[in-house]
């Protein structure tokens, strides 16, 4: 879905535990760079070069992926997109968040406990092949090297600029970013959309939700006209508004 000029919504639909579900990666370019900020879950390459080329841009053109935090559903095809470019990406990650990218520590989420409830959520009818496969996944994760560290207030000098927001709760280090040309907020997990609603972070997700709802206050730093959450997608409505709303709540 395109957001502006350079900025597009990536709806990457797929049937994941037995129901639809869609993330939103998101794609900023200009003339000289392509940043691919998250990568959608494992196996969905070949969607996200989809997404990339409806969007008016070749695949071959990304020269940056930004990972905004360690949870499968975003570093999921990170090693797939690297190998399938004809050059090297660089890849961008907070501090906090790097080790887990590099697959240098197991994602905080992944415990043998989290991973056995949800081989044990999966449906019936899935084939024992598939749930050996599901627990390989989640036992061993997609990894890769992250090339640079990003830091809170920093300013990234492609697409008109674009600024990390240090966003912590979600996982320790979850970072958010901001496009200032076109005042777009891209909120990772630090906000969802449920039913045309932007709202806080959700509980259940969350590391340490009382780091997660302060987050929220640092966003009502930034002129935001338009909000893309991984989770839920396009949000539009009195923006600024609505994350002061969220954040006096919390």
């Amino acid at each position: 879905m395109n957001i502006s000029e350079g900025v597009q919504m990536l709806p990457i639909a797929a049937v994941m535990m037995g129901r639809m579900e869609t993330v939103y990666p998101t794609l900023l370019w200009d003339n000289e760079a392509a940043l691919l900020i998250d990568t959608g879950y494992p196996g969905q390459l070949p969607l996200i070069k989809e997404q990339v080329e409806r969007a008016g841009l070749s695949f071959d053109k990304l020269t940056h992926i930004i990972i905004t935090h360690q949870d499968i559903d975003h570093i999921g095809s990170l090693p797939a997109v690297l190998k399938e470019l004809p050059h090297p990406a660089k890849v961008l990650a907070s501090e906090i968040e790097a080790p887990y990218v590099q697959g240098d520590a197991q994602p905080i989420k992944l415990t043998p406990e989290a991973i056995e409830n949800a081989i044990n959520a999966m449906p019936e009818e899935i084939p024992q092949e598939w749930r050996a496969s599901f627990r390989s996944v989640l036992e061993n994760p997609p990894s890769a090297p992250v090339d640079v560290i990003v830091a809170d207030g920093e300013e990234l000098p492609y697409c008109g600029g674009i600024i990390i927001i240090s966003t912590p709760g979600h996982t320790p280090g979850h970072i958010s970013l901001y496009h200032k040309a076109s005042k777009t907020l891209i909120a990772a997990d630090a906000m969802v959309v449920e039913n045309d609603q932007l709202m806080g972070p959700t509980p259940r997700h969350c590391i340490d939700l009382d780091q997660a709802r302060l987050s929220l206050k640092k966003l009502t730093e930034y002129d935001i006209e338009t909000v893309i959450c991984y989770h839920g997608g396009l949000y539009t409505d009195h923006v600024n508004e609505r994350i002061l709303e969220l954040a006096a709540d919390q």
